[in-house]
């Protein structure tokens, strides 16, 4: 086995002979394996600094190789050792996925392959995978059978090829070449204020812009409410806009709220708009049986953003997108030139991805998709987001069970909001007048603020926060098949160690 990079030649270092492969691939993989096996007991957040990250990182131009075997040590030390764990069973922050090994050596393979699924000639095998695991993930959420879809980056990518489809298909035809100014009539796009801020982005970028973006007010649910939604249609067209699209929220990123699809979907109707499902988060949480009815509708949807690897635990980056009219998106994203035209195929041969999506060059993402699904299985899937829900379920039961804590917005999928309730504020809170209410909230803003930082510094638990209704709130997400209940008693168990460590300035 030769390990001294510097006396290899340079096709020995580009191409590697097969004993060589093997040799590094079993290093990783044990690594791998190591980091994988260990994970539970890690920190979930490093105690570190950016100057102690770069104090490890030789930052001079590398002019001459360096072996494999240091490499993997860098690795170790500095990258699993400095890195926020996202697979632990306590990460909470955000919605965050923990990965899967099954889906981590798909990416080394696909990586291997270097397939570029521009269109069918370019990778035919890779191609047919991407077309199959679609039509699963139709089927997962109950989506028409006859709809297209693509994987893309992530759900910003996918929110914002729904909205330039829903442009093209409900602005003037003109405005696809002259541009927006084309368009004598502002647009207008409707979403809840809870949408994800993906959405305004796009809109931006796409010269529809942020302020046409309306957003609705939401109910005691947070869901959006629906005689505003209609109300600010029928304004806006009064005034001379041209409403184009609503959005639904599968699971919203403050508190996993749901939006009513089937109310939604009668709207869209009635006045004529693109109705787009942001499940970024919450799309995968059909295959779990007590959210299924929630989904109700969802195959009247024009689009949906769905993340696999959100809900479907795959590592990053692997977000899609599905229109149920594949016509309409075509004539959104197809543009010819010599270079891609496609000579002598047959229908399905001639298939192009990028009539279907903004990206030309893209990843062979399916792959993962396509492992996790035929290695793993609906069934264990299934189960394994339902526990999701349940564990989050329980940590509702035991905030509401507590004196020292509150919820702040109900549990619907896996997302929690809640607050702690130190005693000193907790009894000021239910004596005060108004005014002196106002202040507790204040106080008590600021002590949850503080209790967030010095949980992530702790390292046994991590969560995120939220504002809801201009209060403060401790945030958690259970998205993590290692996740169980005992660690959502671990969770809180942690917040109380933290707050009376900050009561008494220890």
């Amino acid at each position: 086995m030769i390990n001294d990079s510097k006396n290899l030649s340079v096709a020995q270092l580009l191409d590697p002979s097969p004993e060589q492969i093997r040799s590094w691939a079993n290093a990783a993989v044990e690594l791998m394996a190591e980091y994988l096996g260990t994970i539970r007991d890690r920190r979930v957040y490093p105690s570190t600094s950016s100057r102690q990250i770069r104090g490890r990182l030789d930052s001079s131009l590398p002019q001459e190789p360096t072996t494999f075997h240091e490499l993997l040590h860098i690795f170790r030390d500095t990258l699993v050792e400095l890195s926020r764990h996202n697979g632990h069973p306590r990460m909470f922050g955000y919605v965050q996925a923990p990965g899967t090994a099954i889906a981590a050596l798909a990416d080394l393979l696909a990586s291997t392959l270097n397939a570029n699924l521009t269109a069918w000639r370019s990778a035919p095998a890779a191609v047919e995978i991407e077309r199959l695991t679609i039509e699963w993930i139709k089927q997962i959420i109950g989506f028409n059978r006859n709809a297209a879809g693509i994987f893309v980056s992530g759900g910003s990518m996918a929110n914002m090829a729904a909205l330039a489809a829903a442009r093209r298909a409900k602005a003037p035809p003109e405005i696809q070449n002259k541009g927006a100014q084309s368009c004598s009539r502002p647009l207008r796009i409707y979403a809840s204020e809870e949408t994800h801020h993906s959405v305004a982005k796009a809109a931006a970028l796409l010269g529809i812009g942020r302020d046409n973006v309306r957003l609705i007010r939401v109910d005691e649910g947070y869901k959006i409410n629906l005689d505003e939604l209609v109300a600010a249609i029928e304004e806006d067209r009064g005034a001379g806009h041209l409403p184009i699209c609503v959005v639904a929220n599968a699971g919203t990123v403050a508190t996993g709220a749901f939006d009513p699809l089937p109310q939604l979907s009668d709207i869209a109707q009635r006045f004529n708009l693109w109705l787009h499902v942001d499940g970024a988060y919450g799309g995968f949480a059909a295959l779990a049986p007590s959210a299924r009815p929630l989904f109700a509708s969802i195959e009247e949807a024009d689009s949906v953003a769905l993340d696999p690897h959100k809900w479907l635990y795959l590592p990053v980056d692997c977000g899609c997108i599905l229109y149920r009219d594949p016509e309409v998106v075509r004539n959104t994203f197809a543009h010819e030139a010599e270079y891609t035209r496609v000579i002598g195929q047959e229908a399905d041969e001639a298939f192009a991805f990028w009539d279907y999506g903004p990206e030309l060059s893209r990843r062979f993402r399916a792959l993962k998709v396509w492992m996790l699904l035929k290695g793993v299985g609906l069934q264990v899937l299934s189960q394994a987001i339902e526990k999701d829900l349940a564990c989050a379920r329980h940590f509702e039961k035991l905030v509401e069970k507590s004196e020292d804590f509150e919820m702040l917005a109900p549990v619907e999928l896996s997302i929690f909001c809640f607050r702690h309730l130190p005693a000193r504020l907790n009894r000021t809170l239910t004596t005060a007048s108004p005014s002196e209410r106002e202040k507790t909230e204040e106080q008590l803003d600021a002590h949850n603020e503080r209790l967030l930082l010095a949980l992530q510094r702790d390292g046994s638990s991590y969560l995120s926060n939220a504002r809801l209704r201009g209060r403060f709130s401790l945030r958690g997400c259970v998205l993590n098949y290692r996740t169980t209940r005992h660690d959502m008693e671990i969770l809180l168990d942690d917040l109380r160690r933290v707050a009376t460590r900050l009561e008494t300035g220890g």
